[in-house]
């Protein structure tokens, strides 16, 4: 009795499923087979003479004794190539024959054809599979499943929900297979237009990322950036947690549903598959970045562009998928890639390439990828510019605490901190000759490439970055508000402090009156600064011909525009270049300036590296050593007296001499130089 039951049963299935052959998709309660359709007037590319379930499925028994009443040919690969990465918990496993994922492999690894049926032998099959849906044996681009259980359940992991360890998902339209992820956790084999625009057996509409975030993290109320205050002030870790030096943060996905990549309502562009079936990127949302089965881009399953951009890592390819002010989506976003073409932070190459567990301070060589700065999960769009400590662009990124160099601040609470990655104690800093002429200043702390001495609040002098503003001294050509790019309009009004890009940035940012992106992506200026910033050179070699202390090659014309074309406009920025010519802070400026001499060849731009017996170190006065040498006429070292103001060295063959006075290093002749 019970078996005629089945019979009718499994009968009466089959041709409701051949009857739904011809129903709307949009309707979850059709049993629509969809493309799984083979049959003489299914949907599917590949047809045969079969009923539609009869290819999977045997009416009276399992010819495999396999459920549920499997016909089709088991796959029998022994080995694939699975899905790694160095940030996994759970580590899948090989599918074990006739489990549930491996029923799917049947025809979908492309090693036994559909119609390979067991019961009624090789069937005769026209057309073809879509070859996006055969994914051969190396599974590696491929979402990963069936995970080896600890202790008979998933391992807890700060990117998934807890639920998992216990056998639940966030919906109960995703089911785990015996508390495992397998292929039917994710898609429902006989109804293909649950998500009816994905339409890829999904269980549940994918739409605003729903069925992923069944699975991973987002709780859109658990997550406050202390970065969004601020009141903060470095070194206080307040909303930030602190961890030890070296150990690696989680970008977790708490913040997820907040952040601009979650909410930004862009329309994608046609054709544009790589970023996701929907309409626009709000509903993509992970499926902007991420493909679950064929992702292109190495570890966390990445997209990656439609075509490969050549020297460029995965990482930063799928980013600049719409960073490149193109038309894959619209309205178009500032274009970031194009940045990079100009003098731009360098991308990984060979074996430094970013990966999702390295550590928080870089010490890989020339490694710079979006997410080095930006948490893609996180970030917000930054909409208005004011004084705060953090652009909402980088919130959720980790970042180095000024105090130490390798304490992480996980979420960076400060802009520096996230700069600190590889700009303080990372051993894998270089002097690269495409970002120009590197100062060497006579007061250093040993490395001039950490940044941390140089701007720390010990410092006898330095910009104010890590600390507020110290005005010890009077400041007589500080403005109140910053020039725009122009150099004659105003742009954001002089705080306490000043962020690393208001120097660093691009040359066309938006912030300061430009229509480009803003952050130090790249710019036409050295050392990716967003003005021109000029460093006076002498001939390399020795002298007398040559080298420090001989005629400085470069001599700048005396144009004291402030726009950002000038050759003083990086300083002008913040400086009144008006104010410094009438030499109320040095009796000399107008003297120097009109001459064409640099700021660099007297000034350091960050602060004190290091201390100096020769140097007191007011006002960021640190002698470049490569232009500048020791006075010839005397055995004193290069030095600098705060009190007298004057100095003693060798610049542009002159000896500066610590009465006051200069005299031509190849004569006698003497001039007075004047104190104040």
């Amino acid at each position: 009795m019970n078996k005629l039951v089945l019979i009718v049963t499994l009968v009466l299935g089959f041709t409701a499923a051949t009857q739904a052959q011809t129903t709307s998709n949009t309707d979850p309660t059709n049993y629509e087979i969809g493309l799984h359709d083979m049959g003489p007037n299914g949907q599917s590319p590949i047809r045969g003479s079969l009923t539609t379930c009869q290819y999977c499925h045997a009416p009276h028994t399992s010819m495999h004794g396999v459920a549920p009443l499997w016909s089709q040919k088991l796959s029998t690969v022994s080995s694939y190539t699975l899905y790694s990465s160095t940030t996994m918990v759970n580590v899948p496993q090989e599918p074990t024959l006739g489990s549930s994922s491996n029923l799917c492999l049947s025809c979908h690894d492309g090693t036994v054809a559909p119609g390979q049926n067991t019961p009624y032998g090789s069937v005769k099959m026209s057309g073809s599979m879509n070859s996006q849906d055969v994914f051969g044996t190396d599974l590696s681009s491929v979402h990963p499943f069936n995970f080896q259980l600890q202790g008979g359940h998933l391992q807890s992991a700060s990117n998934l929900l807890p639920s998992l360890s216990s056998g639940t998902t966030g919906n109960p339209a995703v089911k785990l297979v015996n508390g495992n992820v397998q292929c039917v956790s994710c898609h429902n084999p006989h109804i293909q237009g649950i998500d009816p625009v994905a339409e890829n057996f999904l269980v549940m509409n994918n739409a605003d990322s729903a069925l992923c975030l069944a699975c991973h993290v987002s709780d859109p109320g658990t997550q406050v950036f202390a970065a969004a205050k601020p009141s903060l002030r470095p070194n206080q870790g307040k909303g930030a947690s602190v961890t030890s030096p070296g150990a690696q943060s989680f970008k977790s996905l708490t913040a997820w549903r907040k952040s601009i990549h979650a909410q930004a309502v862009y329309k994608v562009g046609k054709g544009v598959s790589q970023i996701g079936p929907y309409p626009n990127t709000k509903q993509n949302g992970c499926l902007s970045c991420h493909a679950p089965h064929d992702g292109r881009g190495g570890e966390s399953l990445l997209t990656g562009p439609a075509q490969p951009v050549p020297n460029m890592d995965a990482t930063t390819q799928n980013c600049i998928t719409c960073h490149n002010g193109g038309s894959t989506i619209s309205p178009a976003i500032p274009n970031v890639y194009a940045e990079f073409a100009k003098i731009g932070h360098p991308f990984p190459a060979g074996s430094n390439k970013h990966t999702g567990n390295e550590g928080v301070v870089l010490n890989n060589n020339r490694h710079a990828t979006c997410v080095d700065c930006h948490d893609p999960h996180s970030s917000l769009q930054t909409t208005t510019f004011v004084s705060t400590s953090l652009r909402p662009s980088q919130y959720g990124a980790n970042g180095i605490s000024a105090s130490d160099g390798t304490t992480v601040v996980s979420p960076a609470v400060n802009q520096y901190e996230i700069c600190l990655r590889c700009h303080s104690t990372s051993a894998g800093k270089r002097v690269l000759a495409v970002y120009g002429y590197l100062p060497t200043r006579a007061a250093t702390s040993g490395d001039p490439l950490n940044v941390i001495p140089q701007f720390a609040f010990t410092a006898k002098s330095s910009h104010p970055v890590t600390h507020d503003r110290n005005s010890i001294l009077p400041q007589p050509s500080l403005l109140k508000v910053m020039w725009n790019l122009d150099g004659h309009t105003q742009g954001r009004a002089m705080g306490t402090r000043i962020l690393c890009s208001d120097c660093h940035n691009s040359d066309d940012n938006r912030e300061f009156g430009g229509s480009g992106p803003n952050g130090p992506h790249g710019s036409k200026y050295s050392h990716i600064l967003e003005r021109r910033y000029e460093f006076s050179q002498v001939t390399p070699g020795v002298g007398p011909s040559a080298g420090p202390g001989t005629t400085i090659q470069n001599l700048l014309p005396p144009i004291v525009d402030p726009a950002a074309g000038g050759p003083y406009s990086l300083c002008a920025k913040c400086h009144d270049l008006a104010n410094i010519l009438s030499n109320a802070s040095f009796n000399k400026h107008a003297l120097h300036i009109n001459a064409g001499f640099s700021c660099s060849v007297c000034h350091t731009a960050h602060g004190m590296g290091g201390v100096s017996a020769s140097i007191s170190g007011e006002r960021l006065v640190n002698f470049d050593l490569a232009v500048v040498a020791p006075n010839s006429q005397s055995a004193v070292p290069v030095s600098y007296n705060r009190a007298t103001n004057t100095c003693t060295l060798k610049c542009h063959n002159y000896n500066h001499n610590g009465d006051g006075t200069v005299s031509n290093a190849t004569t006698t002749v003497q001039k007075v130089f004047g104190r104040k």
